[in-house]
């Protein structure tokens, strides 16, 4: 029997808790297709639920079910948010017996036999991109068709009536992606909060859709060997104009790629364009193409004279040859990386790495010498635990591998415990590492001292992670508590445990002090005592220029419109930007004492990117000379 009209809930829940919002961009797309489709938006109501991670399952019910119940809930379905959606889908059928649950999203396409296993209260999965299929979905509902009868609708899976997974046939990939009505320009997303600010930590696009690549442990959207298609130029340029109105500062291009294709060029000329008239966005990032083409080049020149930041990533994933071979990526590139890194340093530009633990082919030993042979070339490098995402090719073939893993304690991630070149003692070792290095090293609560540390005391950077986790583990210090309970909660790869180390020595002056002590304790006693002064002073300069998220006494001025607070009239027993700039250029320092004065500016609304555990915002927010 049909209805004459139809109430659907989208529903998306970020990963971070943090005071800003993440982005609905996938159910503003949905949204947006019902909302311009002449057949259902007259007849079907659509409201986003955009819920931070940290938010409980009764918190989201409340919201969900409080003011009435859906005729349609709809689920974008992550690895971090697929119990809760679970949980919240068979509180609906409580409630709405004749509702449908529709998931869609990387983590549950191609899954049907799983997810209807583990979720009874899901009718359909959406596999592959939906905006096409999930208005017909809802279409179908309007029509009276039951959930177990929907034979021939393209892209879907759903069970018979008796209860088995039926997967219809896919649907072909959006060839022309402007058919997708923009969830900015049609007002699909709502882009501003009561208060008439922006809403969101930053603006997420997608600029086109596809990866070329076949790595072992990526499933990009479904779209892996994927040729690449497009969103149109103008679409883009009116999307980055209204974010410049609206005074965004840091858009983010959602793409596997950027910088592989020409109109990618355009598109920077165009957000260069708009930032001279408007004075945002003052930065763009994004997940850069992993071979460096000229347009890549010509891009990164473009943005350095524009004034425009970007941290450059190096996706290298391992620089051990036999995990690159069980990556499927050694024939790439990305992995003659030496001579990029040099001309970028010599632009003057930040260029971090990224590596993954505990691929297979990965041995405790090569992992630890690439990350200290990129740490001599690299700002940051990002350290991620190998994890086995639904339809890659490691999760399909665990038993080639002999991988060993378990599902995580409140997410749907599978994390690797071991295979046949990692034991079960090398990966507790290394996750207690990757804890150290996320927190410290790739988050930038240190970033200034690793290179005269290196250069002046022979420390390599994985030697001074280490310093701090032995020192953690056994020092009676109580300010440490807080980072050696974390620092347990962190195995596995758990955000929550990171972001509260991070924030921890982020925002209490009892982080700071933890800092001190463990420096103070373990590493000024074995310094070279011809340069523990100066070492000493670049340690206490790391520590003036970390964000700063309750300014106090601070003054907060306007720095070409963007807020600003003032740490006026510094007084350092050495000129450690000077020497820092010298041990850069790799010329000898003098490390005499050289007192000087300087004044540091920290961008306001700090605590939003640190908690986020995203340190490509956090960098943003770090105190700096001159703005």
């Amino acid at each position: 029997m049909s209805v004459s009209r139809l109430t659907v809930v989208l529903v998306q829940q970020g990963v971070w808790d943090m005071p800003l919002e993440s982005m609905p961009l996938a159910s503003g797309y949905l949204k947006a297709m019902i909302d311009e489709d002449p057949g259902l938006r007259d007849r079907v109501s659509v409201e986003i639920c955009n819920f931070r991670g940290g938010v409980t399952h009764g918190e989201m019910a409340d919201r969900l079910f409080g003011g009435g119940v859906p005729d349609v809930l709809a689920f974008s379905v992550l690895g971090w948010n697929q119990r809760a959606f679970g949980a919240l889908a068979a509180t609906f059928k409580q409630l709405n017996p004749d509702g449908w649950v529709v998931f869609g999203g990387t983590h549950v396409s191609g899954q049907a036999d799983r997810v209807f296993r583990i979720c009874p209260g899901v009718d359909v999965i959406v596999n592959g991109e939906g905006e096409l299929t999930f208005p017909e979905v809802v279409a179908a509902k309007l029509a009276g068709r039951a959930p177990t009868d929907l034979g021939g609708l393209l892209g879907i899976s759903f069970r018979d009536p008796a209860g088995m997974p039926v997967t219809n046939e896919e649907r072909p990939r959006i060839e022309n992606l402007d058919i997708i009505p923009s969830p900015f320009l049609s007002g699909a997303i709502e882009l501003l909060d009561d208060n008439g600010e922006f809403r969101y930590d930053v603006a997420l696009i997608e600029t086109n859709r596809g990866c070329p690549y076949k790595c072992s442990f990526c499933y990009w959207g479904g779209a892996v060997g994927q040729r690449v298609r497009a969103f149109s130029r103008e679409r883009l340029r009116a999307e980055m104009e209204l974010f410049a109105k609206l005074g965004v500062h840091t858009v983010v291009a959602c793409d596997a790629n950027f910088g592989m294709l020409p109109i990618d060029l355009e598109l920077v000329d165009d957000l260069i364009e708009i930032k001279q008239r408007h004075g945002f966005p003052r930065a763009f990032e994004t997940s850069w193409a992993k071979n460096k083409s000229k347009v890549f080049y010509e891009i990164v020149r473009r943005m350095k004279q524009a004034g425009m930041r970007s941290s450059f990533t190096l996706a290298l994933q391992s620089l051990s040859p036999d995990a690159l071979e069980s990556m499927r990526r050694r024939n790439m590139k990305v992995n003659d990386w030496r001579d990029l890194v040099e001309w970028l340093n010599q632009e003057g530009l930040d260029c971090y790495a990224e590596l993954i633990w505990g691929a297979p082919g990965e041995t405790v030993e090569s992992f630890l010498r690439g990350y200290d042979e990129l740490a001599e070339h690299v700002s940051r490098i990002a350290v991620y635990p190998i994890m086995l995402l639904p339809n890659t090719e490691y999760s399909s073939n665990k038993d080639v591998h002999g991988i060993v893993a378990l599902r995580g304690d409140h997410d749907d991630f599978e994390y690797v415990l071991a295979h046949r070149t990692m034991s079960f003692a090398d990966n507790a070792r290394m996750q207690r590492f990757l804890f150290w290095a996320r927190v410290i090293a790739e988050n930038a609560v240190l970033r200034h001292c690793w290179l005269p540390l290196r250069t002046l005391a022979g420390w390599k950077q994985s030697e001074v992670l280490n310093s701090l986790a032995d020192w953690t583990e056994t020092t009676t210090t109580p300010e440490a508590v807080p980072l050696r309970e974390a620092a347990i909660r962190g195995h596995g790869g758990g955000a929550p445990a990171y972001a509260k180390a991070i924030g921890y020595l982020f925002t209490s002056p009892e982080g700071r002090r933890v800092l001190e002590s463990w420096w103070r304790d373990e590493v000024s006693p074995r310094l070279p005592a011809e340069h523990r002064a100066f070492l000493d002073e670049v340690f206490r300069y790391d520590l003036l220029t970390q964000p700063v998220c309750e300014p106090g006494p601070l003054p907060e001025i306007d720095v070409d419109g963007v807020g600003h607070y003032l740490r006026a009239g510094v007084s350092l027993s050495h000129n450690v930007p000077a020497a820092l700039a010298l041990l850069r250029a790799g010329e000898t320092v003098d490390t005499s004492p050289d007192p000087t004065s300087l004044d540091i500016y920290y961008r306001t609304g700090a605590l939003n990117a640190v908690m986020s555990t995203n340190h490509e915002e956090i960098v943003h927010f770090m105190g700096e000379l001159k703005v």
